[in-house]
């Protein structure tokens, strides 16, 4: 606004003083755009006597004006006009908005008083007074609309016989007896909001006593927060005010507000009392009291079970709906209509309904849908006040309608509805969450699953109980439950017997999927059309997920059928998905083609169960397993299609039968031997066949033969596999050379799984060196690669990354790094709750404790891990041992050491006891380790610098060729572990 009268005077831009200046303003603005005389602004604003000279000072009051509020005053013959639209003046925009209707809009514009700065000349009384009456109006219009809200969705208390501070008494579901509904005697619980609209009323009550609209209105809010005694007194008030000032009655809507008040006494509705409390669904009630506030009709949808009868009657119980809400229950009626008329008690529901705001809950449309649709179409253009909240299996389809899906219940709180109703059936039991939270997940987490199978543990212990959830569709509920609740066959067999023939066959089939499927696999598998599927995702049968149909595991137990052809149909599918996305998996597209594996890994696997041709589905599966780690998968898969197909490969199939057989420990076929697939290349090393000297023999052969392959991808993984077959035998220094390309190659083709293998033993060379810097820039980023491909497992997951690059750090010298890693690996190793992460990040801080001149911390550390009851390796227990000795007495723990490393062929791992053994010997023993260790690691001189200080102290005491002359019996000690435990031995 460029002139605001709305209060004091303000004029944009301009600071405009001088009360006379001000007023002519404020006169003008009354006006704007049109030219007031001069007659009368003299009469305006100097009622009582003109000055000597009036047009005089009247010019001069304008001049003053137009210097503090330039542009705003133009001349005219006859007299002055404000030059501003009159859309610029607050009144005037304020007028324009409340006859609009936007209130709100209007009563933003207010900022005071109108027309303060000419509150004392007669010009400003009429018009201050009219704008007043109509911000007044337009202040009891708002009200009265967030009062309206307020009454739709302020939520009732909970029964009187439940604890007003028992936290679980609004919440729950549906009951194996049942709907358990809220009581009908309740009084009102209010949000803050309805709390602030009862104490602005208050004062604008006050500020006008004789108001009707606003004592009407705050007779309603008390009434909403049912304070209906305060209501009533107020009407009394007011009614004798009236009648003492005004000599009238209470107007049309005072009484109307009266009466309200009165029908507030008793409230209208047949929603039976709550039986059990209502566990779970505290965020679905809070999202439909809001759809409620916004549609007059919503619907519940989900599957069988799941708990929309329940929902919908607590949902009811906790609006405040003055003219009443009605349950109609449909699941037995033999028709909408006449179930309607029963529960309104009336033959001629629209005509009893019409000019009340009622709610009315339709319960169990499915097996009436098409009635139930038109019933509610006609009761909702009827009965404009009428809301309706339905349940149902699939929705009603018709105009306005809002959808609600029930889904089943999440883990936590099923788990603590099981935990509560299993309480209920055995008090004296007790349930342990992680075991309650098992159970739901195999029941899907249904709400009426969940409570028939905690009411089994009546007759039976939880062990017999967890072994029958198999059999979860003869759970069988109480004496008083509706038939169609019994049990979850009987649940099913409702919507079951409402399905066309082939919607039946449809669901059958897709049974033979797991985990879900996409359109295109259920198109290809089962050929069921998108209007079918539809169907049943209406019927609550399927859901849509992403891009999914997916199916609960209890619907899934209900329709199996036994679907030979169809299940050979689906391991097809499966198997040329698998066979498409191979080749993917070593270029740039290699995280979206593992989703899509990820996504289907349920089907793939059912795929490799059911085929006829397990050999063809395995192999485009080989290479995403090793991509994520998963070496005990692998193998177990592979001795699994070994014993369904024998030892002998059908025609076709040589290669993926002989894969199999290396991964079961059998030495590789000619066929694995001159194949280029990507896991033929390694297969041997992967599963450890045959001596040191085989692996060897059998990689570099690889590698001759694919040095000059076409394909980049194939050239580098032959590089990357000969060279760390190199680096764990013996041949370090060719390692480099060999995977430096194979990293470079990898990187071109988009490959991050071969960077961040390549980089890894890159970094492992370097460390192997002592050359700690370069080996932390170079493990770095395989952590960021694996982190990316989030399904390493270990040895090479993101977690072992983290751990290593902290110990690295550590020997680097950068402490503070290392703490920040290893303070997050720590975290995510207590979060995964894995004894063997554990173990070796305690391994990592008691080593960065030991650097940082914390050696009781360290030992602390060290003792705690080495007595964790867990499976870890004896490297790492070896390594545990040697730093032990470093922060305690090392006799022992240096004899554990080497014992550990007795039989072990990480040549790396054996140096670096060797190497932590010569620390505590006298010169001439340590020269030797150090010689033994640097012959292991397959390297001249070390960048160590703890190895290289060592080593200084020995050439201090032996001299240079003392020192060489020892360090060379070292190298050529055939059992240098089982020599070092000699001075150990001695006392």
């Amino acid at each position: 606004m460029r002139v605001g009268i709305l209060g004091p005077l303000q004029v944009a831009g301009c600071a405009v003083g001088g009360a006379r200046v001000r007023a002519l303003l404020v006169r003008l603005a009354l006006d704007p755009g049109r030219v007031v005389t001069t007659d009368r602004l003299i009469d305006d604003l100097w009622p009582g006597e003109a000055p000597a000279h009036p047009m005089a000072a009247l010019q001069s009051l304008v001049s003053r004006a137009r210097r503090e509020a330039p542009g705003v005053i133009s001349s005219h013959p006859a007299g002055y006009a404000l030059d501003v639209p009159p859309g610029e003046v607050d009144a005037w925009a304020f007028e324009r908005l409340v006859r609009a209707g936007d209130v709100r809009r209007a009563l933003a514009l207010w900022r005071g008083p109108a027309l303060a700065d000419a509150a004392d000349l007669p010009f400003a009384t009429a018009p201050a007074a009219r704008l007043e009456e109509l911000r007044l109006t337009a202040l009891a219009t708002r009200i009265a609309a967030d009062l309206s809200t307020t009454i739709t969705t302020d939520p009732a208390a909970a029964p009187s016989a439940t604890p007003a501070d028992d936290p679980t008494a609004a919440q729950g579901t549906t009951t194996a007896d049942g709907p358990a509904p809220a009581s009908t005697a309740s009084t009102a619980d209010h949000p803050e909001r309805g709390a602030g609209l009862v104490a602005e009323l208050e004062g604008l009550v006050a500020a006008h006593p004789l108001r009707e609209p606003f004592h009407a209105l705050l007779m309603r809010a008390l009434t909403t927060q049912g304070r209906r005694a305060e209501a009533l007194a107020l009407f009394e008030r007011i009614k004798a005010a009236l009648a003492e000032e005004l000599g009238v009655d209470p107007g049309p809507e005072l009484r109307e507000a009266h009466l309200e008040a009165l029908r507030d006494a008793e409230p209208k509705s047949n929603l039976p009392a709550r039986l059990t409390s209502f566990v779970g669904r505290s965020e679905d009630m809070s999202r439909l009291k809001g759809r409620l506030g916004r549609s007059r009709l919503v619907t519940l949808v989900g599957p069988g079970g799941a708990g929309k009868t329940r929902l919908a009657v607590e949902v009811a119980a906790g609006l405040h709906v003055p003219d009443g809400v009605w349950l109609v229950e449909l699941a037995t009626a033999t028709g909408v209509r006449a179930a309607l008329e029963g529960a309104l008690r009336t033959t001629d529901p629209v005509r009893a309904l019409r000019g009340t705001a009622p709610l009315i809950v339709l319960d169990n449309c499915e097996h009436v849908i098409e009635e139930a649709a038109t019933t509610a179409r006609t009761l909702l253009s009827e009965v404009a006040g009428l809301r309706i909240l339905a349940t149902s299996r699939e929705p009603l389809d018709i105009p306005g309608e809002t959808l609600h899906h029930v889904l089943p219940l999440p883990e936590e709180k099923a788990a603590e509805l099981f935990a509560e109703r299993a309480a209920a059936a055995r008090p004296d039991l007790r349930v342990a969450p992680e075991e309650a939270a098992r159970i739901c997940r195999e029941l899907d987490g249904i709400p009426l699953a969940i409570e028939l199978a905690a009411a089994r543990l009546r007759t039976m212990p939880l062990s017999v109980l967890v072994r029958q959830l198999g059999d979860r569709l003869a759970f069988r509920g109480g004496r008083t439950a509706e038939p169609r609740h019994r049990t979850m066959r009987a649940v099913i067999d409702w919507s079951w017997n409402l399905l066309s023939d082939r919607e039946r066959e449809l669901l059958r089939g897709l049974t033979v999927f797991s985990g879900g499927a996409t359109y295109e696999a259920i198109s290809q598998v089962c050929g069921g059309d998108l209007d079918l599927l539809s169907s049943l995702v209406d019927k609550s049968l399927i859901a849509v997920s992403g891009d999914r149909y997916t199916m609960l595991e209890t619907i899934r137990q209900y329709a199996a059928a036994d679907l030979p052809e169809l299940r050979q149909a689906h391991a097809r599918y499966y198997t040329e998905l698998a066979e498409t996305a191979d080749p993917h998996l070593r270029t740039g597209e290699q995280l979206k083609w593992l989703a899509v594996l990820d996504a289907e890994q349920g089907n793939l696997d059912a795929a490799l169960r059911h085929s006829d041709d397990p050999l063809r589905v395995i192999l485009p599966r080989l290479w995403s397993w090793i991509i994520r780690g998963r070496h005990r998968e692998i193998n177990e898969q592979a001795a699994s299609v070994l014993r369904r197909v024998g030892d002998t490969p059908p025609p076709g199939r040589e290669l993926a039968h002989g894969i199999c057989r290396v991964l079961a420990g059998f030495a590789p076929t000619e066929a694995v031997l001159e194949s280029d697939h990507p896991a033929a290349l390694n297969s041997w090393a992967l599963a450890g066949v045959g001596t040191p000297a085989d692996v060897v023999s059998l990689t570099e052969r690889q590698s001759g033969r694919l040095r000059d392959h076409p394909d980049l991808w194939t050239r580098s993984a032959a590089l990357l596999a000969t060279g760390i077959v190199r680096f764990e035998y013996g041949a370090v220094a060719g390692a480099e050379d060999l995977l430096v390309p194979a990293v470079d190659g990898f990187r071109a083709v988009g490959d991050r799984w071969g960077q961040w293998a390549g980089l890894f033993w890159l970094s492992l060379v370097a460390e192997n060196h002592g050359d700690f810097a370069t080996a932390v820039t170079l493990a770095e980023e395989p952590e960021r690669l694996a982190t990316e491909l989030s399904g390493l497992d270990t040895p090479l997951g993101p977690m072992t990354f983290l751990i290593r690059v902290g110990q690295l750090k550590g020997r680097a010298g950068d402490h503070a790094g290392a703490a920040r890693a290893l303070e997050q690996a720590w975290e995510s190793a207590v979060r995964s709750d894995d004894q063997a992460i554990v173990t070796r990040v305690m391994h990592a801080r008691a080593e960065l404790a030991r650097r940082t001149g914390h050696p009781e911390e360290a030992a602390r550390l060290l003792e705690t891990a080495l007595a964790l009851d867990v499976e870890v390796s004896a490297q790492l227990r070896a390594y545990m041992n040697v730093e032990l000795a470093r922060v305690r007495e090392p006799r022992e723990p240096l004899r554990r050491a080497l014992e550990l490393m007795a039989t072990c062929s990480d040549r790396t791992a054996r140096a670096t006891v060797l190497e932590g053994v010569a620390e505590h010997l006298e010169p001439e023993a340590a020269a030797e380790l150090l010689g033994a260790a640097r012959a292991l690691r397959g390297i001249g001189e070390s960048a160590d610098p703890h190895v290289n200080e060592l080593a200084a102290k020995c050439r201090a005491a032996l001299g240079e060729h003392g020192y060489r002359e020892a360090s060379a019996r070292g190298a050529s000690i055939p059992n240098p572990e089982r020599y070092a435990l000699r001075p150990l031995s001695s006392p």
